[in-house]
């Protein structure tokens, strides 16, 4: 006869199955020490570029207001040379390019955290590229043509400095560091501002006027060295991105964008004759 089993050891085998006693899995997170971690990290990135780069564009701004001459008569220089010594001032720009996008990087990684590409979750692959470049040429053309235009009214209110695109010494390096430090811009503010801040504030679960309005603000915050005309040029400009992010999920047409505009203000700058920059109140 085989051995006699009691009902209470015949239900826990039963119940356990071939594999043995079942443990308990791992408890589920707490939904707000999530919220905690993500907005510690929001800040930390954020801390490590453009809200870095927007509290000394505050600073620089009371400085700027606090100085005596109005802000008309005040000037900026957006890539100044870094060294009398033309490949020394090479290394120092290559090396001020490559670090300054370390930050994207992060954000890159941390949106990746999960075991999802962060390039494909934010549209930063070359999947249409096409089409990206078609698309991003025209918000660059409906972006920078009214922007021109905010510049040289904010110039004439008196309420923008002169923005000096270019400060670079004349090399054959020049153009190609100005077209990769338009780039670079282009990646730190739209992977960032718009990208990840969009989808770290969706995680948090923030309403889409305050997701928009937050991306947007950003934006304006980290030009206001330049002046409050292009603080409020760069908030309008915040919010059509991140509105076009929001339908299309895609980053990549407003990195061809945003560096399409740099590359016309940088390399013209440095290109176009005086008279010329004169006339549309650049010089």
């Amino acid at each position: 006869m085989g051995r006699t089993v009691d009902a209470h050891e015949d239900d826990a085998t039963q119940g356990s199955g071939a594999r043995g006693p079942r443990r308990p899995g791992p408890p589920a997170p707490d939904q707000r020490a999530v919220s905690r971690r993500l907005t510690a990290e929001i800040w930390i990135v954020l801390g490590l570029s453009l809200g870095k780069s927007a509290v000394y564009a505050v600073v620089s701004l009371i400085a700027k207001l606090t100085a005596g001459p109005p802000l008309a008569q005040q000037t900026t220089t957006l890539n100044p040379s870094q060294s009398p010594r033309p490949y020394l001032d090479l290394t120092y720009q290559l090396l001020s390019i490559g670090f300054a996008l370390l930050p994207v990087a992060l954000a890159l990684y941390l949106l990746s955290a999960n075991g999802r590409s962060a390039v494909r979750r934010i549209g930063l692959d070359g999947a249409r590229p096409w089409r990206d470049l078609g698309i991003g040429m025209g918000l660059a053309a409906a972006i920078g043509i009214p922007g021109l235009g905010l510049y040289v009214a904010g110039r004439a209110l008196g309420i923008t400095v002169e923005v000096q695109a270019s400060a670079l010494n004349a090399a054959w390096w020049t153009v190609p560091v100005l077209i990769l430090a338009a780039l670079q811009n282009a990646l730190i503010e739209e992977v960032i501002a718009v990208g990840y801040l969009m989808e770290r504030l969706r995680d948090l679960r923030w309403s889409t006027p305050a997701i928009i309005a937050a991306s947007a603000l950003l934006r304006g915050s980290y030009h206001l060295y330049q002046g409050w005309g292009p603080f409020f040029g760069n908030v309008v400009m915040g919010v059509v991105f991140a509105e076009y992010y929001r339908r299309r999920r895609r980053v990549m047409p407003l990195v061809v964008a945003h560096t399409a505009l740099d590359v016309a203000a940088f390399v013209g700058y440095a290109t176009l004759p005086d008279e010329w920059l004169e006339a549309i109140g650049v010089m």
